[in-house]
């Protein structure tokens, strides 16, 4: 699929991806501070206000914002030079911002059912105790996840999709024609496989910690 965004229409999808990735990024930080303020707090109001806040904010405000900055995000890619699958920054990003959403959507359930809790009864200190800890984990998370996808919009690290693979293959030639030196050892690509790696193995860490989703 190729397709060219007018100049206008591309400051507009460029202003709506800002609009909602800031926004998901700042209610994801205020989602944070409600869990622990359930989690730590003694006061069964403030407790119950926070939870429901949490239900609310979630369906209302960080799952649009995440369909948002999703969407926008592919139809900005797709609709100028950046393409979606020519650069590792724009493919990493995506690949973030996809898990992120689906996750988010997968643990909705746990936070509108721990709101309905709430809304219901007074919650004691040890009260659903593990699922909001984990909902307090699943926020910290996602709060490091969209860090992350924000400075790689800004660094836009590792360059082309092939272009290591090019490179490398032209050092080589230059190497054996004895025109060059070793090749550099490539740190880029080392930390992009790091991140990559890390994180899968603590998605896949945490869900076998918490049992996986059954115990929702």
């Amino acid at each position: 699929m190729s397709m060219t965004l007018s100049p206008l229409l591309r400051k507009f999808m460029l202003t709506a991806h800002i609009t909602f990735s800031v926004g998901w990024l700042g209610a994801v930080a205020v989602f944070l501070a409600l869990a622990i303020t359930g989690l730590t707090s003694e006061d069964a109001l403030l407790v119950r206000t926070a939870y429901l806040a949490m239900g609310l904010s979630g369906w209302l405000i960080i799952v649009p914002s995440s369909l948002g900055a999703l969407l926008t995000g592919v139809v900005q890619a797709l609709g100028t030079p950046w393409g979606l699958f020519k650069h590792y920054w724009v493919l990493v990003k995506l690949v973030l911002t996809v898990g992120a959403t689906l996750l988010l959507l997968l643990h909705m359930q746990p936070i509108s059912y721990l709101a309905e809790v709430a809304a219901k009864t007074d919650l004691s200190a040890t009260d659903l105790r593990g699922l909001r800890l984990q909902l307090l984990a699943d926020a910290a998370a996602a709060l490091v996840v969209l860090l992350a996808a924000t400075a790689i919009s800004v660094y836009k690290p590792w360059g082309r999709i092939g272009q290591w693979r090019r490179q490398q293959r032209e050092h080589t030639q230059r190497v054996a024609a004895g025109r060059a030196s070793a090749a550099p050892t490539p740190w880029g690509r080392y930390v992009l496989f790091i991140l990559l790696g890390a994180g899968l193995l603590l998605v896949i860490l945490k869900h076998l910690l918490s049992g996986g989703m059954g115990h929702h």
